[in-house]
C-alpha cells in the first residue's frame, strides 16, 4: 500500500458551506464553513420555570454543549427568556440560547420583544408556521423579527409536522408521472424541497445566507441519511443533524450514532444533537456526552481524555480493572470544565486501563499513561507506563488509587500552565 493509498482514509472533505455566527461576536459559535463540527442540545424543563431552566443550562453548558435550545410554546415562556439570560451571565455561562418555536412564533417574537432580543437564534419549523393563506404572512414576521434583532434562524423541517400541502401535491405529480417513484422517495424529496423553498423565502424577505441553517429531521436512520446527502447535494447552507426522536437509552445512542456517523464520513454536517429520550430521573447531559463521544471516537475533535479500558475475559474475573476504569473517566469528565482552562490540551490525553497481560503493556505503551492491572493467576502486580515507558509497578490493596494519582500528577506535570520548558525558558 502506497502513500497515496494511506491518504484515502478519513473522514471526506467537509462539504462546503456557510459559515453562521450564533450569539455575540466575541464569545458567539461559528457553525457552518471551516468550523469544527459544534454540539448542541435541548433543554426538557419548563421555559417557564426560570430556576429550573437555568439549573439544565448551565449543567448542559457545563457539559460541552455549545448551543442549548430552549421551548418557547407561549407568554409565560417567552417572558421567562431574558430572565434566563440574565441569571446565566451572572453565572458566566455564555452559551448561546436558541428559542424553540411552533405555531404561534409570529406571535410571541411581536408581543415579547425583549424575548426576540435575548435569544441567540430562531428555530422556525416551516409545517406548523401557519396553514393556508396565514403560512406564508406568519413565516415572513418571524424572519423580519430575525432581521431587525440580527439573529440567524434555523429552518427545521420535520417529518412529523410536514408541511401537508407541500406534500399531496407532490404526491398527486408522482401518480401522475409516467414513472412514479416509491412515496418514500416523494416523502424525501417533500422534506428536502420545504426546507429549501423556505431559505429562499427567507433570503428574498433579506435574511442572508450567512443567517440560515437547515436541518430535516426524521426518526429512521435510513431517511436520514437519504435526506441530508440530498440537501448537501442542492445547498450550501449550513446543515444540523439529528434523529427527531433517537429514542432511549442504547437504542437512541445507536440509531443516533449509526446515521450521523454515516453522514459525518461524507463530510456532511455542522452541528448535530443527540434526541435521547431520557430515563426516568435521568441526567439530560447525556446526550451531550454522547455527541461529544460520537465525534471524538470518529477523530473529528477532542473533548475530553480518551480511557482505553478492556472488555474483560475469563482471565479477568477481578472486578479492579472494571472500576479503576470507571473511577478515571468519571473523575475526568467530572473534571474537565475547570481542566479545559486549567490544563489546555488535555482533552488529546489517552489512558489505558487493562486486566491482564495479554493486552495490558502494548495498550498501556500506547497511551499517554496506562497501567497493566493483574489477571488471573498472575502476579499481583501492575506496571504503569508512561510515555511509552514503564515507569514504576504498582503493588498491595492501594494500585488503584495510586494510579489515579498517577494520572493526576502526570495532567499537572504535563498540561499545567507555566511548567516545563515554558518556565524554564
Amino acid at each position: 500500500m502506497d502513500a497515496a493509498e494511506f491518504e484515502e482514509f478519513g473522514p471526506a472533505p467537509r462539504h462546503k458551506t456557510v459559515g453562521v455566527l450564533v450569539g455575540a461576536a466575541d464569545n458567539g459559535v461559528f457553525v457552518g464553513g471551516d468550523h469544527p463540527v459544534v454540539v448542541q442540545s435541548m433543554t426538557n424543563t419548563d421555559t417557564a420555570d426560570i430556576d429550573g431552566t437555568v439549573a439544565q443550562v448551565a449543567a448542559l453548558a457545563r457539559a460541552g454543549s455549545e448551543l442549548v435550545r430552549i421551548t418557547v410554546d407561549r407568554d409565560e415562556a417567552a417572558a421567562a427568556v431574558p430572565h434566563i439570560r440574565d441569571a446565566l451571565l451572572a453565572r458566566g455561562v455564555t452559551v448561546p440560547l436558541v428559542g424553540d418555536f411552533h405555531y404561534i412564533g409570529h406571535k410571541l417574537l411581536a408581543e415579547h420583544p425583549a424575548c426576540a432580543e435575548a435569544l441567540d437564534k430562531y428555530r422556525i419549523n416551516p409545517g406548523n408556521v401557519g396553514f393556508r393563506e396565514k403560512r406564508d404572512r406568519q413565516f415572513s414576521a418571524m424572519i423580519e423579527t430575525a432581521l431587525r434583532y440580527g439573529k440567524p434562524v434555523r429552518i427545521g423541517v420535520n417529518w412529523g409536522s410536514l408541511d401537508q400541502e407541500l406534500l399531496t401535491r407532490l404526491m398527486d405529480e408522482n401518480a401522475a408521472s409516467a414513472t412514479p417513484k416509491s412515496a418514500r422517495a416523494v416523502m424525501h424529496e417533500a422534506i428536502v424541497l420545504s426546507a429549501l423553498l423556505s431559505a429562499e423565502r427567507a433570503e428574498a424577505i433579506g435574511l442572508p445566507r450567512d443567517r440560515i441553517i437547515l436541518s430535516a429531521k426524521v426518526s429512521q436512520v435510513q431517511d436520514l441519511i437519504s435526506v441530508y446527502r440530498m440537501l448537501a447535494r442542492r445547498s450550501d447552507h449550513a446543515l444540523h443533524l439529528g434523529l427527531t426522536e433517537a429514542g432511549m437509552g442504547s437504542k437512541g445512542i445507536v440509531a443516533s450514532t449509526a446515521g450521523m456517523a454515516v453522514l459525518l464520513q461524507e463530510g456532511i454536517g455542522d452541528t448535530v444533537r443527540v434526541s435521547l429520550t431520557p430515563e426516568p430521573g435521568g441526567d439530560r447531559t447525556k446526550e451531550v456526552q454522547v455527541a461529544q463521544e460520537m465525534l471524538q471516537t470518529m477523530g473529528l475533535r477532542t473533548f475530553v481524555p480518551v480511557v482505553t479500558a478492556c472488555p474483560g475475559c475469563g482471565r479477568t474475573t477481578s472486578t479492579v480493572f472494571q472500576e479503576l476504569a470507571r473511577d478515571i473517566q468519571d473523575f475526568i469528565r467530572d473534571e474537565m470544565p475547570v481542566w479545559r482552562e486549567t490544563y489546555p490540551g488535555v482533552e488529546a490525553m489517552n489512558v489505558a486501563v487493562m486486566g491482564c497481560i495479554v493486552n495490558g503493556p502494548g495498550e498501556s505503551k500506547h497511551a499517554d499513561i496506562g497501567i497493566s492491572l493483574p489477571g488471573t493467576g498472575e502476579q499481583p502486580a501492575a506496571p504503569v507506563f508512561i510515555d511509552g515507558s514503564k515507569a514504576m509497578t504498582l503493588r498491595g490493596a492501594t494500585i488503584a488509587a495510586d494510579f489515579k494519582q498517577i494520572v493526576i500528577d502526570y495532567i499537572e506535570r504535563r498540561f499545567g500552565q507555566g511548567t516545563g520548558a515554558d518556565a524554564a525558558e
